[in-house]
């Protein structure tokens, strides 16, 4: 969705959602709902053939620093590694001498010294910071600038992250460390595509691995190497006397042997010189040290009331400036955020210098960032109580650090980028710390918003959620919940909600924007456009088309009346509307407002503006959708190639148009053209995305789709497969995708007669899908239509036709009575009842199912074409040859005539044809029209094709049956019934 400005600041403003086209390959939504990058075939090219300088690595500092009592699990990580591949650091989740609740254990220190242990055995070592999505981007995409920084100088940050994933597929043998996971199924998508290297993850959730990584939990430090641990701090490397030794482990026990609160602490006493013994009295710790283990926050605060008293009487300014990074992202907060703070960066320097001496911060390599511990930030935050309406400590100054920071729109756009990726993990720190009675800021309120506003520019917007959330909190708070600036903010948290696939917390938030707005602005206001025309679009993805196309169609007429005929957001709502149409299977409607929205882009925007070959092909896929392949085809050709000439080969929507063309040949029946474009398809989405790639994986499911029109069962079911395995390691389990691959597969195997695998997998695709987007979704139903079809082909008409009876009735409630759908569950039902010999309702359902068709598709539509070979197929059970016979002849006539004389559905309808005459005992007429038709499968199928084969074996029966004729004593299966009419079930 399109976010929208707040006064005062930049960012595009537009009255309606994206073009949504229907295409079969294009941007898709990755695992961690990032959006999907493409990069040109000389940048891809690039990314196979650079090599990673020896010794590359981005590791903060050394490992040369005290590292006490861990060589044990250093060893055995590198054992975990070697075995899997991959491995979670996590924090011991039980025992008496677990931490509880956060760190301070030394996982990342573990996982430095590993990197730099083993670095010559990698090609490559790369540090991530993975507490969030975006971080996790921003670092790989620094990867990128390491070793391709000529072409990453003019890509943006998802570009560069896109080709680093595209190097790491292509080379082995490197080490990935994600640092503080917080969420460990982000981390599914990259350890699913990139199986070619190490993957060392550091998290304090012991949770949530069993999918992903096999963990090894980090414990405390053992008693001695505690001891030494601050020994080697307050001495500095010379031998304790036996009574220091003693005070020493004593303090060691006292702090619970937790690796954060011994280096604070030991850095204390060796900058202060005090007595072991006296401060470890003055701490007053009293700690229990039962089963429950040490509470790590309470042990670092009380070592701070020493530490910060001292370093406050040195220089206050140091303590405000900590208490500051409190609230930023713990990582490389750049020494520029804090200028704002201190009259001059000499102050600055010098009181980072005191932090740095107490061991309160680190700094980056290069000495122009700081790094806080994560429990630091955390006991920093909550030392003191906050009145309501009032600033914690450092709070403030952090707000205003970050606004004053905020990158300036007029500097070069590499140089803005570069700001901007500096300064946003801390900006959405600041929001998603925000304490819950702090008081609120319309300034604040306004940086959060720059940031989403800079994230959706980038195609980021589901990353920008926190973001979204705390600027609505800021203004409904500062200005009021009705206020322009509050109603934009609700409207763009739920766009980022939507891009996130959150449709169940996008609706709500969309509805009260637009009520607001109807009421504050008025209802054509081109704000309240702009919240009609997307909440009717997040309608349409949940697939609610009742509410979606009325609301649609008040939109456009606002538009036309507002805004004019021919204005770009006009064309954008009559594009959606005609859309909208299409997927209500309106397409008398539909064609007519693409064929006009096409006529005004060509007008106003050029014969080759992205919108003009977005509306050409909505136009094309249109007509598909029509049955008019005679109309379809010559436009994706013709759009295929203007994407070819303008945005190159290998541009996504190049790939999504060959995509495009390839599914029209496939239903025009020409699997000739059909399946090596496919095939080429799925090669270069391989080449330049990689093997695992959502957009790889749609193009390999489509190719399996080809396959099995094509019969080719043998080469269909093990593509299907993979790209399941693959959808459940990249996206998860039950993502929409993933539920598409497994009722493919459960449709392959039902194909070639393995029921015993067919109905289980479609039994759990409809459970998943229930569970995950609703019962009545139309997916949901396409899964229980296809569910009964397989009841129905095992011959558990039981079972069969009372879930056939309840898909139509929920298709009649939810699509509409003339829905396509609905008119296809209309005919599945009708042939179950047929099955059981029920012609009585058969026959009455096949010619309703009939006439809607004939009313909705038109008189030549293939599906009104099938009901038509259905309803002649009943007529000819009921024994009623008068009227099956003209109807199998119109049929075949109308099939010869739009979809060619060798297409599959004209080869059936011959074949039923012929066995039409073959009942009425016409063996003249019905053994040509069977050797014509066996012929014709032999050359378009193949000699193995399953109607090929029934075609041979239909003209056997016919030849039987005339020699029985002249010898009436051999005739055995004359009655046999021919090839059955193949089901609609699988939509």
């Amino acid at each position: 969705m399109n976010s929208e400005p707040m006064s005062g600041h930049g960012g595009p403003h537009a009255a309606g959602g994206r073009s949504v086209a229907a295409d079969s390959i294009g941007v898709a939504i990755t695992g961690d709902h990032a959006r999907v990058i493409m990069v040109s075939a000389q940048a891809a090219q690039r990314a196979q053939e650079v090599c990673a300088p020896p010794g590359l690595t981005n590791l903060s500092g050394s490992a040369s620093g005290l590292f006490v009592g861990r060589d044990a699990d250093v060893k055995r990580l590198r054992q975990v590694l070697a075995r899997e591949g991959e491995a979670a650091v996590t924090q011991a989740a039980s025992g008496a001498r677990a931490i509880h609740g956060l760190g301070g254990i030394g996982k990342s220190t573990l996982a430095l010294h590993y990197a730099h242990r083993y670095r010559n055995s990698y090609t490559l070592v790369w540090w991530i910071n993975a507490t969030s999505a975006e971080q996790i981007v921003a670092d790989l995409a620094s990867l990128t600038v390491r070793l391709c920084q000529d072409w990453a100088a003019s890509a943006d940050v998802e570009q560069r992250a896109a080709w680093a994933m595209l190097w790491l597929q292509w080379h082995t043998g490197w080490l990935l460390i994600f640092d503080n996971v917080e969420d460990p199924d982000v981390l599914r998508h990259y350890f699913g595509t990139l199986p070619d290297g190490h993957h060392l993850a550091t998290s304090r959730r012991a949770t949530g691995w069993h999918a992903i990584a096999p963990t090894m939990p980090l414990g405390l430090l053992a008693p001695d190497a505690a001891a030494d641990l601050l020994c080697a701090i307050i001495f500095d490397g010379q031998p304790p006397t036996p009574t220091q030794r003693r005070y020493v482990e004593a303090l060691a026990g006292d702090l619970g042997y937790l690796p954060l609160a011994l280096e604070q602490a030991g850095a204390y006493l060796y900058q202060t010189g005090s007595d072991i013994d006296a401060y470890r009295h003055t701490l007053g710790l009293m700690l229990a040290k039962g089963a429950d283990g040490i509470n790590s926050e309470r042990t670092i605060a009380r070592i701070w009331d020493q530490t910060l008293t001292v370093i406050a009487r040195r220089e206050p300014l140091a303590v405000t400036l900590l208490d500051t990074m409190a609230w930023t992202a713990p990582d490389d907060i750049p020494r520029a955020l804090l200028a704002s703070l201190a009259p001059d960066p000499v102050a600055v320097d010098d009181s980072l210098g005191i932090l740095h001496a107490y061991n309160m911060i680190a700094f980056t390599a290069d000495r122009q960032g700081i790094n806080v511990h994560r429990l630091v930030q955390t006991v920093l935050r909550t030392r003191t109580t906050l009145e309501p309406d009032a600033y914690p400590p450092g709070r403030q100054e952090a707000e205003k650090a970050v606004w004053v920071a905020l990158p300036n729109e007029d500097v070069p756009a590499t140089e803005h980028t570069v700001q901007w990726e500096r300064l946003l993990p801390h900006v959405i720190a600041l929001a998603e710390s925000t304490p819950s009675n702090n008081r609120a800021s319309r300034t604040t309120a306004y940086a959060y918003h720059a940031a989403a506003q800079y994230l959706d520019r980038q195609g980021r917007d589901a990353h920008a959620i926190s973001l979204r959330t705390a600027a609505l909190a800021q203004c409904e708070r500062a200005l009021g919940d009705t206020h322009p600036d509050t109603l934009t903010s609700r409207n763009n948290l739920a766009g980022a909600y939507q891009a996130a696939g959150d449709l169940k917390r996008a609706i709500p938030l969309y509805e009260t924007t637009l009520a607001q707005r109807e009421h504050v602005l008025g209802t054509t206001h081109p704000d309240t456009l702009t919240s009609r025309n997307n909440l009717a679009c997040a309608y349409r993805v949940a697939g609610d088309l009742r509410q979606a196309l009325p609301m649609y169609e008040t939109t456009l007429a606002q538009c036309e009346q507002v805004l004019g005929d021919t204005h770009p957001d006009t064309l954008e709502s009559r594009n959606n509307l005609a859309s909208a149409y299409q997927a209500a299977g309106d397409l008398g409607r539909a064609i007519p407002l693409n064929e006009t929205t096409l006529a005004q882009c060509e007008q106003v925007l050029g014969d080759t503006h992205p919108h003009t070959l977005i509306s050409r092909n909505n136009l094309a896929y249109t007509y598909h959708a029509a049955g008019d392949l005679g109309r379809a085809i010559p436009l994706y050709e013709a759009n295929l190639a203007q994407h070819e000439l303008l945005l190159g080969d290998t541009h996504p929507s190049t790939l999504m148009s060959r995509g495009n063309l390839a599914g029209a040949y496939r239903a025009a029946g020409d699997l000739g053209q059909a399946i090596p474009l496919y095939e080429a398809t799925l090669a270069q989405c391989e080449h330049v995305l990689g093997d695992t790639h959502p957009v790889t994986l749609h193009s390999r499911n489509d190719l399996a789709g080809a396959y099995e029109s094509a019969g080719d069962l043998g080469r269909a079911i093990p593509l299907y497969e993979a790209t399941l395995a693959q959808r459940k390691r990249v996206l998860g389990d039950t993502h929409p995708d993933t539920l598409e691959s497994r009722n493919d597969l459960a449709g392959a195997y039902e194909s070639a007669g393995d029921l015993g695998r067919a109905i289980p997998l479609y039994e759990a695709t409809l459970a998943q899908r229930k569970r995950v987007l609703g019962d009545t979704h139309p997916d949901t139903l396409i899964s229980r239509s296809d569910l009964a079809y397989t009841y129905q082909s095992a011959g558990d008409l039981g079972r069969a036709i009372p879930l056939y009876e309840t898909t139509l009735a929920q298709r009649e409630h939810v699509l509409g009575d003339t829905h396509p759908h609905t008119l296809t569950s209309r005919n599945n039902l009708a042939s179950a009842y047929e099955s059981v010999g029920d012609l009585g309702r058969a026959i009455p359902l096949y010619e309703a199912a009939l006439a809607q068709r004939e009313q909705v598709l038109g008189d030549t539509h293939p599906h009104t074409l099938q009901s038509r070979t259905n309803l002649a197929g009943a007529y000819r059970a009921a024994g009623d040859l008068r009227r099956a016979i003209p109807l199998y002849e119109a049929t075949l006539a109308q099939c010869e005539q739009v979809l060619g004389d060798t297409h599959p559905h004209t080869l059936q309808s011959r074949n039923n044809l012929a066995g039409a005459y073959r009942a009425a005992g016409d063996l003249r007429r019905a053994i040509p029209l069977y050797e014509a038709t066996l012929a014709q499968c032999e050359q378009v199928l193949g000699d193995t094709h399953p109607h090929t084969l029934i075609s041979r074996n239909n003209l056997a029966r016919v030849h039987r049956a005339a020699q029985a004729v002249q010898q009436p004593s051999a005739a055995t299966a004359a009655t046999a019934p021919d090839q059955q009419r193949p089901s609609e079930a699988s939509e």
